[in-house]
């Protein structure tokens, strides 16, 4: 045996992969494309950063409103005025008829609860990939880089085959035609060593074109998303018109015990202090989700899209020849999307 062919030999056996633990892998993979866990994170962290802040700040400073009670008041009946028109936060008025009207201000009130229930709503569409699709997306994807790996340790050991045929010819240096007439006969090698026994990764592969159920999960995902940022883009515009509109409001204060004192007014005006704050908070968060819409919609366009450039790395392999027969078709199916795992989780792929 010469130099170079048992420098050849000991190269093919170092190219074999070991077998990893499967349990391993499922707990590492990827199991949400990048970009959707970008979307996830702002869409989420940005409204609970916002409410914290809100918190934060009512927490500190106790009532975000400041009213003007009459000179005579004292401190603690100043402070009892403060704390009531908060708590009741209704605007009182007399129309022209001369008829007491209210309204109430609530909505300047349950601003920070709002943003909470928005980070709850943009959490729900990941909460419901992760319970209905991972599983099933996990099986799949281990599978698959398994099948994948073996098929490349099968190529490995077809190319053993040849190289000892090689060696075991009486004219190497005719080998090559040889090798071209007698295709057959390396097939046949191939088959009763079992490299290629079944095709069971294509076969599967073609199965999940004719699958829908990941493909219309994501769509559902990103549904959901455009539709809860748009929800949540008309409501902070209407809380920042109803703030811009109106941060001073007529608090009525001469109920339960205070009723019959006349010397106490009916009417004692308040000004929303912490409006600025909300404002701004308001904006910050509209635009982000105004941002975010544009990548969401481009989440959902991609899946008519085939992403061909990591499978066609594997096309090399005998087992796996989806591209060079045309057997794509419509994108829109869930090999598509196990293609963008595939992408997703290469790192975990020691054959690519």
């Amino acid at each position: 045996m010469s130099i170079a062919q048992a420098a050849a030999k000991a190269m093919l056996s170092d190219a074999l992969l070991q077998d990893s633990s499967g349990i391993y892998r499922i707990n590492h993979l990827e199991l949400e494309l990048p970009l959707d866990k970008v979307i996830k994170y702002v869409s989420v962290g940005l409204p609970l950063m916002l409410v914290c802040m809100a918190f934060a700040r009512e927490i500190s400073l106790g009532p975000q409103i400041s009213c003007f009670p009459p000179s005579n008041f004292t401190v603690k009946q100043a402070g009892y005025v403060d704390t009531y028109c908060w708590d009741s936060l209704m605007h009182h008025e007399f129309d022209g008829d001369g008829n007491f009207e209210e309204r109430s201000l609530w909505v300047h009130k349950m601003f920070p609860y709002s943003l909470l229930a928005m980070a709850i709503l943009m959490y729900l569409p990941a909460l419901i990939w992760r319970q209905l699709v991972t599983p099933t997306l996990g099986s799949d994807l281990l599978f698959i880089i398994d099948e994948l790996d073996k098929s490349y340790n099968r190529s490995v050991r077809l190319a053993q085959s040849i190289l000892d045929m090689q060696q075991n010819t009486k004219n190497p240096l005719t080998f090559q035609a040889e090798l071209q007439s007698k295709g057959n006969l390396i097939w046949e090698v191939a088959k009763r060593k079992r490299y290629f026994e079944y095709p069971l990764l294509e076969r599967y592969m073609q199965c999940k074109q004719k699958s829908y159920f990941l493909v219309s999960m994501l769509f559902l995902r990103g549904f959901l998303l455009l539709t809860f940022m748009t929800s949540a883009c008309l409501y902070l515009a209407y809380f920042h018109l109803s703030a811009l509109l109106q941060d001073e409001f007529n608090c009525f204060v001469r109920t339960g015990m205070l009723r019959d004192q006349n010397w106490i007014p009916e009417l004692v005006q308040c000004k929303m202090i912490g409006q600025l704050v909300f404002q701004v908070i308001s904006v910050v968060n509209g635009a982000i989700y105004l941002l975010l819409g544009p990548i969401v919609l481009f989440s959902i366009i991609r899946l008519f899209v085939w992403d061909t450039s990591f499978i066609s790395v594997y096309e090399v392999l005998p087992a796996l020849d989806l591209i060079n027969r045309r057997r794509l078709g419509c994108p829109l199916n869930d090999l598509n999307v196990l293609l963008l795992f595939l992408r997703a989780n290469v790192s975990h792929l020691k054959s690519y």
